[in-house]
């Protein structure tokens, strides 16, 4: 990893190729998406099986989309019980933390003659989308705790799981077992951009959703933007990112560790040390290309640090939280002596991890919070996924005949005034009544 000094030409230089890393999407991926996505609203299961066919399982065929009960219960029987207790662990801390999220509807009766509030409903039917993880070799089990959990705790009646199968049709058991823990509904075979579009349009065998969540690559991605507005979705989500704040109190080698940890997700992963230590960033650069060698997944990790990698050296701890602040980082760790002095400070974070015990792993799988969570800067206006995903608010309104009349010219003259007559109309005719 390269260091910077900060604030400088060079470093400001750095800065923005990992800010614009992900400013769009490429033409051509668009279009291919799209055509997959309205040949699924056209076709339904008939282009699920065909894209199906040819990325994932060449021999899927409509009648095993659906994932039976036989399939769930063997499933059950081929996970290891350490799995079962750690699933048990996280499912049970992730549920209190989101058990907090809930709203309640409220109703107001403080102005004279007037009754309002908010109604607070689940939508009948989310959509969770979990990638298969190199053709179900590495099942990401805690995407389905942290999209079906909020969804249950919301109230959502009907949750669907669509994932990629693998080549001979199955779906990992450790996927399942996590599934049926959670509460979901139905799984359905059907990944990348043709399982997004399932599930916003419906097809003969998946259901249309309400709300789509979960990550996913760049095609699930795409999807996800055009069948927005169609369905609801949680975010538009880019690469993984951590920035690590420290101070000479940091340990090194679990910095280093930490930085990887993202690093080691995709090449367009961006991974960023801020310290007012330059012995502290000479000592978290050589603790990096030491771990680095180690990991399976070293060359995406090395070529992730070199385009999107930066140690960035600042005067003081206040100037390295502004500069966090202005990134907007997914993650956001402080391992510096006193943490807790400098959370009020922070503005713009994904979720922050606080001291040298609590690295970003601890949030993606157990600790309770979700790991869903707003990238490439959208943190400065958007929220980690949560119960509220999940959840639509109906305003409701009485007017009295007496606080109607009161309130009845200006009512009129607003309406007027935006040249809206029928607007005042109705409130005209009701003045007339005895």
């Amino acid at each position: 990893m390269k260091i910077f000094e900060y604030p400088s030409g060079r470093a400001e230089i750095k800065l923005a190729a990992i800010i614009n890393r992900d400013a769009g999407f490429r033409k051509k991926d668009i279009a291919a998406v799209a055509r997959i996505v309205g040949e699924v609203r056209k076709d339904g299961d008939k282009a699920l099986v065909k894209y199906t066919n040819i990325f994932d399982s060449p021999i899927l065929t409509a009648g095993k989309i659906k994932v039976t009960d036989r399939e769930i219960k063997a499933a059950w029987k081929k996970v290891d019980k350490p799995f079962i207790r750690s699933l048990n662990r996280a499912v049970s801390q992730i549920e209190s933390f989101h058990q907090l999220q809930k709203e309640k509807s409220w109703i107001n009766t403080e102005r004279t003659g007037t009754l309002l509030g908010r109604m607070v409903n689940p939508v009948e039917t989310a959509g969770i989308y979990v990638p298969g993880g190199k053709g179900g070799e590495t099942p990401l089990v805690s995407s389905v705790l942290m999209c079906a959990i909020p969804a249950k705790i919301a109230g959502v009646k009907n949750i669907v799981m669509v994932t990629p199968p693998t080549k001979d049709g199955d779906i990992n058991p450790y996927l399942l077992a996590a599934a049926k823990k959670v509460g979901v509904s139905a799984v359905y075979k059907a990944g990348s951009a043709w399982g997004v579009a399932a599930l916003a349009y419906g097809t003969g065998t998946i259901p249309k959703a309400d709300v789509i969540a979960g990550p996913g690559n760049i095609y699930v991605t795409i999807a996800k933007k055009i069948v927005s507005g169609t369905v609801g979705i949680d975010m538009i989500a880019g690469p993984s990112e951590i920035l690590v704040i420290a101070d000479e109190s940091a340990v090194p080698e679990y910095t280093a560790a930490d930085i990887l940890s993202q690093a080691e997700h995709d090449v367009l992963a961006s991974s960023i040390l801020i310290t007012n230590s330059l012995k502290t960033g000479k000592a978290v650069a050589a603790a990096v290309k030491q771990q680095v060698e180690n990991l399976t997944r070293k060359e995406i990790a090395k070529e992730s640090l070199k385009r999107f990698g930066a140690i960035m050296v600042v005067p003081d701890i206040a100037t390295a939280i502004d500069l966090a602040n202005r990134i907007a980082p997914e993650h956001l760790e402080l391992q510096v002596e006193e943490p807790f002095e400098y959370l009020g400070m922070i503005r713009n974070a994904g979720a922050v991890f606080l001291g040298n015990y609590t690295p970003e792993p601890v949030g993606d799988y157990i600790a309770g919070p979700n790991h869903v969570l707003p990238t490439a800067g959208t943190a400065r206006f958007s929220s980690a996924l949560s119960v509220e995903h999940f959840t639509k608010k109906t305003s409701i309104i009485h007017y009295s005949r007496n606080t109607f009349k009161k309130e009845a010219k200006d009512i009129i003259r607003l309406a007027e005034i935006e040249g809206l007559d029928a607007h005042a109309n109705a409130v005209k005719i009701r003045l007339g009544r005895k």
